[in-house]
This record gives C-alpha cells, structure tokens and sequence, in this order.
C-alpha cells in the first residue's frame, strides 16, 4: 500500500510541477514577446541624424553598437544584445544602477546560436545562469537578441518540488507506521487463528487414536468479520475431521481385534491339523493318501504361518510394548545369514561388517525376524545364483543395515507400495516359494515400532533395502 500511494504521489507531484513549469514558462515568453517590441523601438527613437547618413551607410549596423536607448521600459535582468554577422557588437544586462557591462564573452557561442525566428529559446548566459530569448532581424541587417532570467522561474519549480517531495516523504512515512499499525492490530485474530492450524498440522493423524483438542477461540469466530468466518469455518473443520477420525479408529480397532481374534483361535485347530495329518502318516497308507495328507499337513503349516504373521502385526498396530534391550546387531546378522545359507544354499551370500560391534536397543526376536524376512524376500524373487550382500555400518547417531540383490529388480509401478499388507510382484521376480505377501510389511511395522525407517532403491541387477534404527546410547 506504501509503494502505491508513493506512486500516486509520485505522478500527482509530477503533473503538478510539469504543469507549474510550463506555466510559468508560458508568463515568461508573454513577458519576452513585450520586451522584445519594446527593445527595437528605443533605437528608432534614437536613429543618428540625417547629417550621418552616408557614415551610417558606409560603417552598415555596427554603427549602432553604442546605442543603450533599448532599456526604456525594460525589466530588471533584461539581456539586450546586438550581432552583425558572426559577430556579437555588444551585450549587456540591466541592472538595478542601470545599464550593466558584465564579461559575457564565454557566452558569445551560445548568442550566436539562437535561431532567428521570432520564437523563444532558453540558454546559458555564463554566470547569469539560463535566459529565454528571442532574435529578431532590424531593417538595417543587425540581429537583436533579446531575453529574460529564468532564475525565479526555476527557484519557484525548486520550492515546489521540495515542498512536495518533503510532504509526499512525510506522508508516507506516517501512512507506512500507522498502517503497519492498523493492519497488524486488525490482522492479529488471523494470527492466532494460523496458530491454531500450525498446532493441529503438527498432530499425527495416520494411525492411532487422534485427538483434536485445538479449537479457535471464540473471540476470533466474529462472523461479522472475515477473520472470524475463517475462525468458524476451521473449528467445524476441526470437529468433522475429529469426528471422522473417531470413527476411523473405531472401525480399524474392530479390524484389529477381530484379526487378532481369528488369528489366535485359528492357531489351535491349524496345529491339530498339522498333527493328526502327520499322525496318520505314520501308518501303512496307499501312497496316493499319503501324498494327500502331506500335502494337507503342508499348507496346513503354511496357513499357520500366515496366521502368525497376522497375529503380529495386530499386536504392532495396537501398540503392543516391545523387549527393549541392547541387541548386537552384527552378530544378529551374521547368526540370521547363516540360516539364510542353509535355507538357500544356490544363492551366493556375503557379508560386509564392521570389527566393532553395532549395538542398537529393541527387541532381539523381531530384530531377528526383520533381517530374516529382508534375506527371505531376496531369496524368493531372485533366480538361483544370484549374489545377495548384508552389510551393517553405523552413520552418525543410527545403525544402517542394507540387503543388495544383484536381482531382476522390481517393477518401477510396485515400489510405491511394495510395503503394503499382501503386496506381491509379477512374474518378472521369479518366486521359487511361496509367499504371503505380509514378510515387507512385517519389517516395516517392526522398524518402525523401533522408532527406525525403512526404504527401498531398485533397478535391474540391484535392488537394495536399507534399514536405519538408532544406536543404543
């Protein structure tokens, strides 16, 4: 607003003196016009005597050159001065003792220069500072160039551009505080108002039971003014979003009870399952009922680790406290490739380790689970033969784990979601095994419960998972 108004000022003060100027300039050529009629008429009043003719004649109009009679009527600072060809006969200026000689010599060039055309010019008389002036031609060959100072002229646009750069400065200055002011003060319910949005954008809303006790207060829900419409509108925001949120937590508590419920009492008859099937293999049977009951028994232990998984990560979502204690994370994965060595002896396994220990504080078990799955997803969706490294490294205040398989890569449109619940890749990551699709969510939900994070870099021949978690203190 400032910037505007200086603007405005700007061309107002422009307009104004461009106008006062001209204005004056235009008095000024009137005031010139008269001075030069009334220059020429002083010497016809005094032309030399008959009985000079023949020396007038002969001498042409550097006769005149004495002549002063042009200051009859003429205004204090009036410029007079008579040229003959190329050449400046005589100049002066009247003064208020009379008529004035002063040294005009430097400003012959710029005598000589005014057009003779009747019209007015403005030049620089040397130290009488600017003159307009007009030339006219006498009936005797001579130029009389005629002119009026400038000076008051000039001071008068000085002053008024003073006066109004002075004002315009004072003025703004004052509209910039007091509108600072104003604004600040009509604008503070707003700030209080973006407080309260700062304050519930800073609220995790993703998962868990969400409260929103953060409301604008009533002061700034004004519907009489903008600021307090705004107020209103984020609190009924607020409350539907509260609502939503209490609902969505009731509906995923359901989910979670009921898959932890199911989970657990499915483990029971899965196990009876596994263990009559396996009971009846031990008698004499056909060989075709035999091949039935392992292959029952067998996706009867698959179906129980599915179960198993499910049962864990409704445990993680609802919260369920961990065993936090130092857990060496390098002989973890050394111990967890050994088993993974044995569980894929084609595959080709390295480590990359440090000397020193890398401690971390968690949960050793679900430690263990995490590499393991990490080590079997690499197993399952690479070909046989395929170079898998684990290597374990501290960086800066967190331990970094990393999994790197020199395998096919996975699809670019599966990584955003390669950590969701039953996420599988397409025939392109040949699987030898099956898979539930709940191992990378698993590692996912464990990492995170350790307050660590969990990400994933792939390309054909490389993909890579990289594990952070804190280091023990």
């Amino acid at each position: 607003m400032t910037t505007l108004l200086a603007l405005a000022f700007l061309a107002v003060g422009i307009t104004t003196i461009v106008a006062l100027s001209k204005t004056l300039n235009g008095q000024i050529d009137k005031q010139l016009t008269a001075a030069a009629i009334r220059a020429p008429k002083g010497y016809d009043n005094h032309k030399p005597k008959p009985a000079d003719t023949a020396t007038t004649a002969a001498k042409g109009c550097s006769a005149e050159s004495e002549q002063d009679s042009w200051v009859l009527g003429q205004s204090i600072g009036t410029l007079n001065a008579r040229l003959c060809g190329s050449q400046v006969v005589s100049a002066s200026v009247l003064s208020e003792q009379g008529q004035t000689s002063p040294d005009l010599t430097d400003a012959y060039a710029n005598l000589l220069s005014v057009p003779v055309d009747g019209k007015a010019h403005t030049i620089e008389l040397c130290d009488q500072g600017a003159y307009r002036v007009v030339a006219k031609q006498m009936d005797d060959g001579a130029i009389l160039v005629t002119g009026l100072p400038m000076e008051e002229t000039q001071e008068t646009v000085l002053l008024l551009t003073a006066v109004v750069a002075g004002a315009t400065l004072l003025v703004l200055g004052s509209v910039a505080y007091g509108g600072t002011v104003i604004v600040r003060r009509a604008l503070r319910p707003l700030s209080r108002v973006a407080a309260t949005a700062t304050r519930v954008s800073q609220v995790r809303l993703d998962r868990g039971e969400v409260e929103l006790p953060q409301r604008v207060d009533e002061q700034d829900t004004d519907p009489r003014t903008e600021v307090g419409q705004v107020g209103a509108a984020l609190n009924r925001m607020l409350d539907h979003v509260g609502e939503a949120l209490e609902a969505r937590h009731a509906s995923e508590t359901q989910v979670r009870q009921f898959v932890a419920d199911a989970s657990h009492e499915l483990r029971t008859p899965l196990a009876s399952i596994r263990g009559y099937a396996e009971l009846s293999r031990r008698h004499d049977l056909p060989e075709d009922v035999a091949y039935l009951l392992g292959r029952m028994e067998s996706e009867a232990q698959r179906m129980s680790g599915l179960v198993e998984d499910l049962l864990l990560l409704a445990r993680l979502d609802a919260g369920r406290p961990l065993e936090y204690q130092p857990v060496d994370l390098t002989a973890l994965v050394v111990d967890t490739v050994s088993d993974a060595h044995a569980a894929g002896p084609r595959h080709e396994w390295r480590l990359d380790v440090p000397e020193e220990p890398v401690v971390v504080t968690g949960d050793r078990a679900r430690l263990h689970q995490v590499v393991a799955n990490l080590l079997a997803n690499a197993r399952t969706h690479t070909p046989e033969g395929t170079v898998v490294t684990v290597a374990v490294s501290p960086s800066g205040e967190q331990a970094e784990l990393s999994v790197t398989d020199a395998g096919p890569g996975i699809p670019p449109e599966l990584v955003p979601h390669i950590f969701e619940r039953f996420a599988r890749g397409d025939g392109s990551r040949s699987r030898t095994a099956g898979s539930t699709g709940l191992g990378l969510a698993i590692v996912q939900a464990v990492v995170a419960a350790h307050r660590g994070s969990v990400a994933v870099s792939s390309e054909p021949g490389r993909t890579t998972f990289t594990v952070r978690l804190p280091l023990a203190e």
